[in-house]
């Protein structure tokens, strides 16, 4: 994804984020010690969805792309930091919002980045071989 396809992405990323936050502050229900500790990993999940992005830089596409290979800043420690912290704001979400009902979004969110990971892994080997190997085997996820 390059050029004003990656901007435009990023932009409808910002305005879902946005979006996020108002439905975190407007709920009429009052606040309390479950709405907080959602609303804290509802934060924590897009804050650094937003550093995994500016980390990986113009290596981030939508498809499978091999074009660096990232390991450095939350990539040195999880291969995807953005579906790890992508889990943590849904539930964020989930538990802030006091709605059971978004666990299928949860699950279904699971289900996509459980099938995307290794196709995404396969691309990455293909290219990168060995270093790939050695990267995952110190990583988790």
């Amino acid at each position: 994804m390059e050029g004003r396809c990656l901007y435009v992405f990023t932009a409808v990323q910002i305005f879902v984020a946005g979006v996020m936050f108002y439905f975190l502050a407007t709920p009429a229900y009052p606040w309390n010690v479950t709405r907080v500790i959602g609303t804290v990993l509802a934060v924590i999940g897009i804050s650094f969805i937003g550093v995994a992005r500016y980390q990986l830089g113009t290596s981030f596409s939508v498809k499978p792309e091999a074009r660096k290979l990232v390991t450095t800043g939350l990539y040195s420690k999880i291969r995807n930091p953005i579906y790890v912290f992508g889990m943590v704001m849904i539930t964020g979400l989930i538990v802030a919002l006091q709605r059971p009902a978004l666990l299928m979004l949860l699950v279904v969110v699971a289900i996509v980045q459980m099938i995307r990971a290794p196709r995404e892994a396969q691309v990455l080997e293909a290219a990168f071989g060995d270093a790939y190997r050695e990267y995952r085997r110190k990583t988790w996820f």
